[in-house]
């Protein structure tokens, strides 16, 4: 039982907490700051930015590589052919072939004149000494043949290589800059998005406080027209009034409460979008803080600046500008880029190969290898003007950003007036506003005491109450386009974000 009440409580409890979270505007801006999936892709991109800056640094680094390889031939490379092998397998046979073919004439010619001699150089050449000389030469034949065998059918190679750029025509210190200043793009590409949400927060918050407070004032016109109902059907009951000045009351208080409604539904609706950019659920029960105040005279009526200072600030700040200005240096230094293509391009490369079978003495069925160090030099000489017409597609990218500066430039100067004078007729339509309402008031508050005292008639009190609405709905409408006003001078200055 004791758990059971103390489980009760505690879902009493979490759900008062959940009824009663309460957000100010610094609050909802940084909840939509912290869930905004925009900025959230604009942050990545400044850190994909970063990491392009830096994998493009690696191109001034010395580039090592490594590389191996397996392959097997179904043949053997030779370098003799078949008749070449046979010649040389029986080199020591052959030599005594021709041997004896040659000197045969030669004992003949010396049997004329000395048998003896003939018989002996006859006996010596069928003696042990020439055949072991044959088999000798034999021997060696196979050896040079098994010599020339380059055992080709499994091949192994591997390799380690280094290469350090000397001079790429100015290539990779252009593209470092360009990834340098694409880092700095992406900066500014997330300070105008953050711009923008919260602006958009801005927006939906004030928004929102103002459908809460036309909802009050929905209620107290609402009141108003039923308690004059209540007066109206007292007056007809004594005689006093008409039934159709019942009629006609009904029908206002028909239309307070379609009012009441529809204000309603649009502070739900709004308060589900406050929810939405600050990536809560869109059920989440919500209280704004300004929502709370007892009445609308607390906001001040800020001076516009000068036209030339907010201009300044705006050229100063703005990051759309800022973005244009770094578009314009990148595509300065694609020109360099493309420019580089026509230059010269010098390399110092060096490396260890190994290789099975190895060629340095012979063919070795091992792995040796050797060092090789060296000078690349790559020179363009004609590629059908490829080089100048890529340069001046890259000049005229350049003139293209440049003339989007000046154009968004021009574009800002308009913003930055067109926020002035909102400003400035805001500050005038809120102080007439708090005028009319003064008017307003002490209108009904005449008509009232009159219809009372049954010298007005109560059209005239429903035209007094409806001049009230209007009055009201005029102050809260002021009022939130003084802060729209506010927010929308500082966005185009570029100091939105400034509070951060």
């Amino acid at each position: 039982m004791k758990r059971l009440v103390g489980l009760l409580i505690l879902v009493i409890v979490t759900g008062g907490l959940r009824a009663q979270r309460v957000l100010n505007l610094d609050s909802c801006r940084s909840l939509a700051i912290a869930n905004n999936k925009s900025l959230l892709m604009a942050k990545e991109k400044m850190e994909k930015a970063c990491y392009d800056r830096k994998a493009a640094f690696t191109n001034f680094l010395p580039d090592f590589s490594a590389t191996g390889g397996y392959m097997f031939f179904s043949e053997e490379i030779s370098l003799l052919d078949d008749g070449q092998k046979a010649r040389l397998n029986g080199l020591g046979t052959h030599f005594q072939q021709g041997f004896v073919q040659a000197a045969t004439p030669l004992i003949q010619q010396i049997a004329q004149a000395s048998p003896q001699l003939a018989a002996s150089m006859q006996q010596a050449m069928q003696g042990g000494a020439l055949s072991g000389l044959t088999g000798a030469l034999n021997q060696l034949g196979d050896e040079l043949t098994d010599a020339f065998r380059t055992d080709t059918r499994n091949v192994w190679v591997g390799a380690v290589t280094v290469a350090q750029p000397l001079y790429m025509g100015g290539k990779i210190r252009a593209y470092h800059r360009i990834m340098k200043t694409s880092e700095a793009l992406a900066r500014s590409q997330h300070d105008t998005q953050l711009q923008e949400v919260i602006y958009q927060t801005d927006d939906a918050y004030w928004t929102a406080v103002s459908l809460s407070y036309k909802k009050k004032m929905a209620e107290s016109f609402l009141a108003l027209v039923k308690r004059l109902d209540s007066d109206v059907e007292k007056m007809i009951r004594e005689g006093v009034a008409t039934k159709a000045d019942g009629l006609t009351v009904r029908v206002k208080l028909n239309e307070a409460e379609m009012l009441l409604t529809k204000v309603d539904n649009g502070l739900a609706l709004s308060k589900m979008l406050v929810c939405q950019l600050c990536g809560l659920d869109l059920d989440t029960p919500l209280m704004l803080a300004d929502e709370g105040r007892a009445d609308w005279t607390w906001e001040i009526a800020e001076e516009a600046p000068g036209a030339q200072e907010a201009v300044g600030r705006a050229l100063a700040n703005r990051p759309e500008l800022q973005s244009l200005d770094l578009a314009r240096r990148i595509y300065e230094d694609k020109v360099r880029v493309a420019r580089s293509e026509m230059l010269p391009s010098l390399a110092l490369t060096g490396g260890y190969m190994v290789s099975n079978p190895a060629l340095l003495n012979g063919f070795e069925n091992r792995f040796r290898g050797m060092w090789n160090v060296g000078v690349m030099l790559s020179v363009p000489i004609f590629h059908w003007n490829e080089g100048v017409y890529k340069v001046r597609s890259a000049r005229s990218e350049a003139r293209i950003a440049g003339l989007q500066r000046s154009e968004a430039q021009e574009k800002i100067t308009l913003q930055v007036n067109q926020g002035i004078f909102k400003q400035t007729e805001a500050k005038k339509r809120l102080g007439m506003s708090l005028k009319n309402m003064e008017k307003a008031e002490e209108n009904l508050r005449y008509a009232e005491k009159g219809f009372k005292e049954g010298v007005i008639p109560v059209s005239n009190v429903m035209e007094a109450q409806t001049a009230w609405l209007s009055a009201q709905s005029e102050q809260i409408d002021a009022q939130i386009d003084m802060k729209l006003a506010r927010a929308y001078l500082q966005k185009a200055m570029g100091t939105l974000g400034a509070w951060k």
